[in-house]
């Protein structure tokens, strides 16, 4: 039996990620080792499995019939384990997860590393990143996104918190530049003379707008003036407390400046803004245990942490 299972996770990781390198990766072996195996399930099945070129690979007529049962029989054999997996309880093995650079390093991965402790079975592998990632292709587990999610079927989302907002600024440029004291205040500056100016995020050419709800709960942008624009919240964190304008920025990352008075809250809004956090994960049969619990503890520890001070 284990002779006819040979081969077929390697076949079926290649036509998911749509070629062998890509395959190797997700299953952390090289992609020589990908193409020996599959090239021996074809031998054995005395069958052409993908059509190849130099540029390309699709599956033949027989190949497209061997996969769908061959996804079917991995699937099977997922759940028989996850009904094991689930019985003994236990914490073990490797999960990867892709997490933004930043709020990962200082808010989640504290987080894992405590459950780490907690469960010395379970592995970890954290990747820090701010582009979009594809978990098939890059053999990930779980991912963390914040903002809306694409509207697709092959993922599952579980909300994890919200990554509040906040408008804040130095002290001194307040003093310099006026205090506004409202969304309106705001947005009427931006006709003035003497517009106020901000920090703003901006990543792969794309500027940020401010996003705030109105005393009647509808979405208000603002975009203002500004001379510095980068894709580092720290640094734009650094750039509001010296003075160089306003900043909307994460209430978890504000939190210290605003305690220490290096920052101040601009005005209170009406109702806060926040960008949802998620945890997504491909979609399949079953979730194994080793994950249901890192999901689970995101999900409690998470919302804790992002509260507006």
């Amino acid at each position: 039996m284990s002779q006819r299972l040979q081969g077929i996770e390697e076949f079926v990781a290649a036509v998911e990620a749509g070629s062998f390198a890509l395959a190797a990766q997700r299953l952390h072996v090289t992609r020589s080792a990908v193409a020996k195996s599959i090239a021996r399930l074809e031998a054995r099945l005395n069958t052409r499995l993908f059509l190849r070129t130099t540029r390309s690979q699709s599956l033949t007529e027989e190949g497209h019939g061997y996969y769908e049962r061959c996804r079917r029989a991995l699937a099977e054999l997922d759940a028989a384990e996850a009904v094991t997996d689930t019985a003994r309880s236990t914490v073990a093995g490797l999960v990867r997860i892709s997490m933004p650079a930043m709020f990962g390093r200082l808010k989640v991965g504290p987080l894992l590393l405590a459950l780490a402790r907690r469960h010395p079975a379970l592995s970890l592998e954290l990747a820090f990143s701010d582009r979009r990632v594809d978990l098939v292709e890059e053999g990930l587990d779980l991912a963390i996104r914040s903002g809306e999610l694409a509207d697709t079927s092959e993922l599952v989302a579980r909300p994890v918190g919200v990554q509040w907002m906040v408008l804040c600024a130095a002290p001194a440029y307040l003093a310099e530049r006026g205090h506004p004291r409202g969304i309106e205040a705001l947005t009427a500056s931006q006709t003035s003379h003497t517009p106020h100016e901000a920090v703003l995020y901006a990543r792969d050419g794309q500027v940020s707008t401010w996003h705030f709800h109105g005393a009647d709960g509808r979405l208000v942008d603002v975009t203002l003036p500004s001379r510095l624009r980068c894709d580092s919240a720290e640094v734009l964190l650094e750039a509001a407390i010296g003075g160089m304008g306003l900043a909307r920025l994460p209430a978890w990352l504000a939190a210290d400046a605003l305690t220490a008075g290096t920052l101040v809250r601009v005005f209170e809004e009406p109702k806060p803004f926040g960008f949802e956090l998620n945890v997504i994960r491909s979609r399949s049969r079953y979730l194994p245990f080793k994950t249901r619990v890192v999901i689970d503890w995101l999900a409690e520890h998470l919302p804790p942490l992002l509260a507006v001070p």
